[in-house]
């Protein structure tokens, strides 16, 4: 199995139904094992060409790039998905990472009319609307207000959208890679939108991008207040084009489409806008032909990384690690449990690191694997008490007719050999 993507569409989902009576049964406890050599190794025992020459010298990459080695990590887009890529997605390989962090090389793209060239020079910010003192700000004038960091998810609302009707995309990279988690430094908004002075009627912030498509979203005041930010930098350095440099909104916790890439204009408003990506996009079709609107905030969800479709086992039986990440809008990770038998079983997994609020938190779960056919499912609560729900009880509520806002459970098929594959249980 390669790296390249298997992304055919499935009629339908009776093909992936599995019944749980036939999980397989949960593998025990590691026993922690120790490789033997069964014989000399050329690689230890002999001198190797890497080790008889000068290696690179020091600026031979002034900017530095991955290893070759690592050339299939990389982003990727679904062509089916939209009529153009101008208009569409890519997806971050999560499966091929480890940590929270994504690079912003990996970090899945959403555009609405490409990604555009906005130098520094260039770039102005302008709030008016019900304020005080309308304000046009250039780059270098952000710049010296004071700033603030903070490390987020960003998850694009239709993220695992197209498993609403069955399992459809084999990998973990193209049916959950629509997010990714960075750390940003930026203006909190609330600083910017004080030195304007807000109106006491200006209840809504429209947010505006410079792009053709004039992004815009309506962000209430409470949220605009509270932990948005006008941000510059992502791990570290200068945003990505793709990911709107020279500035962009970051709003912890909510939908991707609220984070208005080169943020021009923010407009105080008394009222919502009511602007083409809150009304006929970015809403939730119920099963009665009404839509639910303001649907903002990222709803609990995991998902395994690894195995999966992408990243199948190749080492055999014994010892296994399961890992994956976890993350709520509504704050921080309380836990994640692990079932090896399709949710009839569960196990809490390890959280490795911190969690941190509105962040992606990675868990662990070490298995001693007998080479049995597993049916992997993670299952995530956050601080709130909320627990992340399967896709029948999303579906019984919500029907088929979605797109939004699936955090529903992801089942992956571990099969004897190793493989894994894209399924659902029933």
């Amino acid at each position: 199995m390669t790296d390249e993507p298997a992304t055919k569409h499935v009629p339908g989902a009776s093909r992936r139904k599995f019944l749980k009576g036939s999980a397989a049964l949960g593998a025990g406890v590691i026993a922690a094992g120790t490789a033997r050599a069964e014989g000399p190794d050329p690689l230890i025992t002999e001198v190797q060409d890497w080790a008889n020459a000068f290696g690179d010298a020091v600026d031979a990459a002034p900017y530095g790039t991955p290893i070759h080695f690592e050339s299939h990590v990389v982003r990727r887009n679904v062509e089916w998905l939209t009529e153009s890529p101008v208009s569409s997605i890519n997806f971050t390989p999560i499966h091929a990472l480890e940590g929270t962090i994504t690079p912003q090389g990996c970090a899945f793209e959403r555009h609405h009319s490409g990604a555009i060239e906005l130098s520094k020079s260039d770039y102005r910010l302008m709030i008016n609307g019900l304020v005080d003192t309308p304000l046009v700000f250039t780059f270098e004038d952000l710049t010296r207000f004071p700033r603030s960091s903070m490390v987020a998810f960003c998850e694009c609302a239709a993220n695992g959208g197209m498993e609403w009707g069955g399992a459809q995309l084999e990998g973990c990279q193209f049916t959950q890679g629509m997010i990714h988690n960075m750390e940003y430094v930026g203006v909190p908004l609330r600083v910017l939108l004080e030195e304007a002075g807000v109106k006491p009627e200006g209840k809504w912030v429209y947010a505006e991008g410079a792009d053709a498509s004039s992004n815009g979203r309506s962000i209430p005041m409470e949220k605009a207040l509270d932990d948005v930010l006008v941000a510059f930098y992502a791990n570290g350095e200068a945003l990505r084009k793709e990911h709107g440099y020279p500035a962009r909104l970051v709003v912890p916790g909510w939908e991707g489409n609220m984070w208005v890439k080169w943020v021009r204009r923010l407009g105080v408003y008394e009222h919502a806008v009511e602007s083409r990506e809150e009304t006929s996009k970015y809403t939730d079709l119920m099963p009665d032909g009404r839509a639910r609107k303001w649907t903002w905030v990222m709803d609990a969800k995991s998902v395994i990384t690894s195995p999966s479709p992408q990243a199948p086992v190749r080492h055999g039986k014994g010892p296994l690690v399961i890992t994956g990440l976890a993350w709520s809008g509504h704050g921080k990770i309380a836990k994640v449990d692990v079932s090896l038998d399709g949710g009839r079983n569960w196990q809490e997994a390890r959280i490795t690191g911190e969690a941190k609020p509105k962040a992606l938190t990675r868990f662990h779960l070490d298995i001693d694997w007998d080479g049995s056919e597993l049916l992997l499912q993670s299952r995530a609560t956050d601080e709130t008490g909320y627990v992340q729900p399967t896709k029948d009880a999303l579906r019984a509520i919500r029907g088929l007719n979605n797109v939004y806002h699936n955090n529903g459970i992801q089942t992956w098929w571990l099969k004897s050999d190793g493989e894994v594959e894209n399924v659902e249980v029933a």
